[in-house]
């Protein structure tokens, strides 16, 4: 049986021996990949749940859209006949002609309001920027050391 020269216990054979050298070049070089892929694993679970969560939200808002969008359009449908009618008993324009106002008038409001959703859609990038340009910036990294 072997003894260690360190101590008075044997040694085992899945013991390494104790060395005060650096490691070697494969080992840290091993350990560098290992680390390079675990953050690439790390941002790729990072930027799927940011487009789970940005999918999640999309899809609440779009409900809440749509929901909103049709209780304003019978809303919005009886009030205007409502408007229609009282114009007429108010004035002695001919049914068309107040159909014609108030749908006119209607019309020019709804096209500002679409206007204004439109340039704020626009502003809106569901795709999690900083996880992108992160996972981009470690691909280039990675590609370049070789």
């Amino acid at each position: 049986m072997a003894t260690d020269f360190r101590s008075d216990r044997p040694a085992s054979a899945n013991s390494l021996p104790e060395s005060n050298s650096a490691p070697s070049m494969t080992h840290l070089v091993s350990g560098i990949i290992t680390d390079a892929q675990d953050l690439m694993k790390q941002q790729l679970a990072l930027f799927r749940t940011e487009v789970k969560e940005d999918v999640r939200k999309t899809k609440q808002a779009v409900i809440s859209l749509v929901t909103g969008l049709a209780l304003v359009s019978v809303g919005g449908t009886l009030l205007s006949f409502m408007l229609v009618y009282a114009l007429q008993a108010t004035t002695e324009l001919p049914l068309w002609g107040c159909f014609g106002a108030v749908g006119g008038l209607l019309a020019a409001g709804g096209g500002l309001v679409f206007y204004g959703a439109l340039r704020k859609f626009n502003e809106f990038n569901p795709l999690p920027d900083e996880s992108a340009r992160a996972l981009k910036e470690n691909v280039q990294w990675i590609t370049q050391q070789r």
